[in-house]
């Protein structure tokens, strides 16, 4: 089929489901009130600029990509200054780690829905002069809208798995327009920017700059945090961390911990699931456990007998990261694809992953390779991992120097992404539209 008429069709669903967007917004919003904030932001009424200065305007999903884009923003910030930025998320976690990170000095605001009239309007009023999209954010009615204004759009920090390959396959028409209508896309692998030019991305405008996520960097007053994160644990004691666990995660956690807690007796849990806001149903299986249990939101720290810190708050996993023995890397025991390896590698930390890390699977082979990451399957496995690393501090610490050895070799991302855009910046050209029969 056509790539219009695949672009209509998508449209149209999308004006059809906008209702029930609009919903479920509500709904998260019993809990989480973020989502009932500026909700005409997402139907692009987003505050109008009355300045000349240029923005650019960077999309961020959730707190992984905002977190991923922070040497990118802090670069920005530093080469251009007369520039103004301006920050889209999708979630309300996303929203306030941005908050956290950039302050009152970048601009925040809803991702808009992706119908022409929206899009249209969202673009009219922030008049941005470049749109960076993270990672797979690809948007049919956003590029086109951007490319027929001459607006440059990139992606970068992009990568795609080969099962994402095979599902973009299915409409390659219109990923092909939307890939022609980009003016550049930075992959984080050659892998990556073949499966990218597989799909229809022009060869010409490919760049292989790395991951932005090697660049975590250290933020400022770290290690002070570290120190604090450390005492609120208890000082002397054995402390792993499971770190974006997932619905179905936790159950096979606590288990491993409680066989953890039969060989080493004193070992506590920090717990910190991806989504905070299913604290008080993790809360209620910790108690089926079993375990002595303190929650982070409540302002509690540990007692000689605590078993579990439930790390039920925003913006304190990095600092826990550091505080810990070792490191378990959520969303991998279930087939939801892992999350981010380097943050704990950066910190010299052991990692351990079950065997869903497909996301990260480069950045995985790369960790095990250096020996700084071990597979597990299940709860037992996961048990006997941990068990062995708090037994041998020597280990802990020779698998943590590898794990921060292979960020320190693939660092520089965010320098060679930031040289390239100043390059589209300068040129001003967005992606052509007489690609692919359009």
């Amino acid at each position: 089929m056509h790539a219009a008429a695949l672009r209509c069709i998508y449209t149209i669903a999308l004006y059809l489901a906008l209702p029930f967007f609009v919903l479920r917004l509500w709904w998260q919003g019993r809990s989480q009130p973020g989502y009932r904030l500026r909700i005409g932001e997402r139907f692009g009424l987003a505050p109008a600029r009355a300045d000349a200065m240029p923005l650019i305007w960077l999309h961020a999903v959730s707190v992984g990509e905002v977190q991923a884009s922070m040497p990118l923003v802090m670069g920005l910030r530093r080469r251009l200054p007369a520039c103004r930025l301006l920050v889209t998320t999708t979630t309300a976690t996303g929203a306030a780690h941005a908050r956290r990170l950039f302050g009152e000095e970048v601009a925040h605001a809803w991702f808009p829905y992706d119908t022409p009239d929206v899009v249209a309007r969202f673009v009219r009023r922030t008049r941005p002069a470049l749109l960076i999209l993270m990672e797979t954010e690809l948007w049919p009615n956003l590029l086109r809208a951007c490319a027929r204004r001459r607006i440059p759009s990139v992606l970068v920090n992009a990568r795609l798995s080969e099962r994402s390959l095979r599902r973009y396959a299915r409409a390659r028409p219109l990923v092909a327009a939307m890939l022609g209508d980009l003016a550049g896309l930075a992959a984080q692998t050659d892998a990556d920017a073949e499966r990218f030019r597989a799909l229809g991305m022009p060869p010409g405008r490919v760049r292989v700059t790395g991951s932005l996520k090697f660049d975590v960097g250290s933020p400022d007053g770290l290690a002070a945090r570290i120190v604090a994160c450390r005492r609120d644990c208890g000082e002397g004691r054995p402390v792993w961390i499971a770190a974006s666990t997932h619905e179905g995660e936790e159950e096979q956690v606590l288990a491993a911990h409680a066989r953890v807690c039969a060989e080493v007796p004193s070992t506590l849990l920090v717990l910190a699931p991806r989504h905070p806001v299913r604290a008080r149903q993790i809360a209620e299986l910790i108690e089926r456990h079993g375990f002595s249990c303190r929650r982070r939101s409540a302002g509690e720290v540990c007692e000689a007998g605590t078993q579990v810190y439930l790390v039920d708050t925003l913006g304190e996993l990095i600092p826990f990261y550091g505080a810990a023995d070792a490191a378990f890397v959520g969303g991998s025991l279930v087939a939801v694809g892992g999350h981010n390896l380097l943050e704990p590698a950066a910190l010299s930390r052991p990692i351990v992953s079950g065997p869903h890390h497909f996301n990260f699977a480069e950045i995985g082979e790369r960790l095990r390779a250096a020996g700084a990451l071990s597979l597990v399957e299940d709860s037992a496995t996961l048990a006997a991992e941990i068990t062995a690393l708090l037994r041998s501090p020597a280990t802990c610490r020779h698998r943590g120097e590898a794990a921060r050895s292979v960020v320190d070799q693939c660092t520089g991302a965010a320098e060679r992404l930031l040289a390239w855009l100043a390059g589209i910046m300068a040129d001003g050209r967005p992606g052509g539209s007489a690609h692919h029969g359009r």
